[in-house]
């Protein structure tokens, strides 16, 4: 049985990821993982005249670029399944109307980078396709001009916001033998402890991390010690903290092997206040720096958890709380494509 618990799917066959693109903008190709991405870019507008197209080519460039490397083209690939954070996924939409890849759009706000990764490796486990790519963006000025303020207002912000991360991030999955393998997935609630500060997403996210972390643990029968690294999306420094908080009162010490993506893609000195969030930051990290030490062997087995806040700026307005969720995928190196 493929279905493990309530949340968890261990995939039956062999699932690989096969190739990854990346794309980034400046603030985060001047980061500490500069050298990992595949394309950038020195300004935000990516070479275009605003910057809704700006997201959209960075998502063209990093399906393209993961293509490539496998010297595949779009009519080689079954479905795409992607997301972003504008309204109505227009970005996703408009990219899968340039490319010609059947289509199915997907939100679950940042943690969309997982949610179409783990359901890519569904599809393909069921037989249902032989090759999907999974993809992601975002870009800082779209997402603040949607949320928050636009940029051009220059309104100030608390030290618990996050840092919106420029980029694009794709992946292939199919049967076909590479040197990483999808191995599970675990599938997150919504989550709502009460939170409605659209200023400090790290504290809304955070439980729906923990939640989900827990659950793998518990349907998969494992304990923390069981990966090298445990990383979740975007919680940076107000929510990291706050996740190993939450699984140590559940028994469950990731201290020594949770790292999250929205402090790694930048420097200590850059100024992008708690860390980065949006749909790329996981995706860039995983698909860039994880799956390289993953084919260089210095990480062997990774659980990769995107978190998502699913709020809109009517709900904000309206002073709702902010639900969240956190989808986990397990990736693993392929030893002789095994």
């Amino acid at each position: 049985m493929n279905l493990l618990g309530r949340q968890t799917w261990k995939f039956a066959n062999n699932i690989y990821l096969n190739a990854a693109g990346t794309a980034v903008g400046p603030m985060e190709s001047e980061g500490p993982l500069g050298s990992y991405f595949d394309k950038t870019y020195n300004n935000l507008h990516c070479g275009q005249k605003n910057w809704e197209l700006a997201e959209r080519q960075l998502m063209e460039d990093a399906i393209n670029a993961c293509l490539h490397k496998v010297k595949m083209k779009p009519e080689d690939i079954n479905f795409l399944l992607a997301g972003d954070l504008l309204n109505q996924i227009v970005s996703s939409n408009y990219t899968a109307r340039g490319n010609g890849i059947p289509f199915l759009g997907v939100f679950g706000a940042c943690s969309t980078s997982m949610e179409s990764l783990a359901l890519g490796a569904a599809l393909v486990d069921g037989g249902y396709a032989n090759r999907i790519v999974a993809a992601v963006s975002s870009h800082n000025a779209t997402a603040e001009r949607q949320f928050r303020y636009p940029t051009e207002y220059g309104g100030q912000k608390p030290d618990t916001a996050t840092f919106t991360v420029t980029g694009a991030g794709a992946a292939l999955v199919s049967k076909e033998v590479s040197d990483i393998k999808i191995t599970s997935a675990t599938v997150g609630k919504v989550v709502d402890l009460g939170i409605k500060d659209p200023f400090d997403m790290g504290s809304a996210m955070a439980p729906a991390a923990a939640d989900t972390i827990a659950a793998h643990f518990k349907e998969m029968d494992v304990q923390p010690d069981e990966y090298d690294l445990i990383a979740t999306g975007d919680l940076s420094g107000v929510g990291a903290p706050i996740v190993k908080m939450l699984l140590k009162e559940q028994g469950y010490d990731v201290s020594d092997n949770h790292r999250d993506c929205g402090l790694m893609i930048y420097r200590s000195g850059q100024q992008v206040f708690a860390g980065g969030s949006g749909c790329a930051c996981s995706a860039v990290v995983t698909y860039g720096y994880i799956l390289d030490e993953i084919r260089k062997g210095n990480l062997k087995k990774v659980l990769m958890v995107a978190t998502g806040a699913l709020l809109n700026p009517v709900m904000v307005q309206q002073k709702e709380s902010i639900p969240t969720v956190a989808h986990g995928v397990v990736l693993e190196r392929a030893e002789g494509g095994q």
